[in-house]
């Protein structure tokens, strides 16, 4: 199986909710999981990345990185100003599927939200983006959410870009639940699956990214509603607005 995460903006928690999939994806009978990174910005060519982040928090993956750029920028961007090879999307697609024929589950963190530019040029309208990585593999994507004031307006965008490629938008991911949110975080569990279609799936609690590998591996599987299995790839998108009960509870809020 693979699938695709992205979302709604930078700094919302993806990699931490990879991590959480990882140890989901375990604890529901998967003996191999990998999780592959096109690109990686921001760190230097001997630092750790987000996949070093995924292996501390969820234990050992495979883990491919496919391109990496020093400056915390979009990948285009930084690319053109490191003055290296942009990523080329067949050999994103090739890392993918080589991942995908060895793991029971393959998971792709994008960078930022699905229509950063990955590169400046490769994509089916011009720029390369995650979403013509999806495309090509017919995978459904999800999508990491904030649960603050504005993330209705950010997510519809999110949900209506990944339709419009024909991609299968399977869930919401909160990236980040505080103990004490507020007025607006707990109307916006409710209104989320409500304006978007798409269930909430899953709810990180603040700080998860801090915990112990043992106790975050212990505890992410709780933190998605059991009921949630990832749609195989090539399934087209819904379009019902059925809703699941996946709100933050006190299980949740550790």
């Amino acid at each position: 199986m693979i699938a695709f995460v992205t979302g709604t903006n930078t700094d919302v928690g993806k990699t931490v909710a990879t991590a959480a999939l990882v140890a989901r994806a375990r604890s529901r009978g998967a003996r191999t999981v990998a999780v592959v990174k096109p690109v990686q910005t921001g760190v230097a060519p001997d630092e750790p990345g987000d996949l070093a982040d995924v292996q501390r928090l969820a234990g050992p993956v495979h883990g491919v990185e496919c391109a990496r750029y020093p400056e915390p920028l979009a990948p285009d961007v930084a690319a053109r100003r490191a003055a290296m090879p942009p990523l080329e999307r067949a050999a994103a697609v090739a890392a993918i599927t080589a991942a995908a024929a060895v793991n029971d589950v393959t998971l792709v963190e994008g960078a930022g939200g699905v229509l950063v530019r990955l590169a400046d040029s490769g994509g089916d309208a011009g720029p390369l983006t995650l979403l013509d990585l999806a495309a090509d593999l017919g995978a459904p994507v999800l999508v990491v959410v904030s649960p603050a004031l504005g993330t209705l307006n950010h997510a519809e965008l999110t949900v209506a870009a990944i339709r419009a490629r024909g991609l299968t938008p399977a869930g919401l991911i909160v990236g980040s639940w505080p103990d004490h949110p507020d007025l607006a975080m707990r109307c916006n569990v409710d209104d989320l699956p409500r304006v978007t279609g798409v269930p909430l799936i899953g709810t990180l609690p603040e700080g998860a990214g801090s915990l112990p590998r043992d106790e975050f591996g212990a505890a992410a599987p709780q933190w998605f509603d059991p009921r949630w299995v990832p749609p195989p790839p090539g399934t087209a998108p819904t379009q019902t607005r059925q809703q699941t009960d996946s709100r933050p509870d006190e299980g949740v809020r550790s």
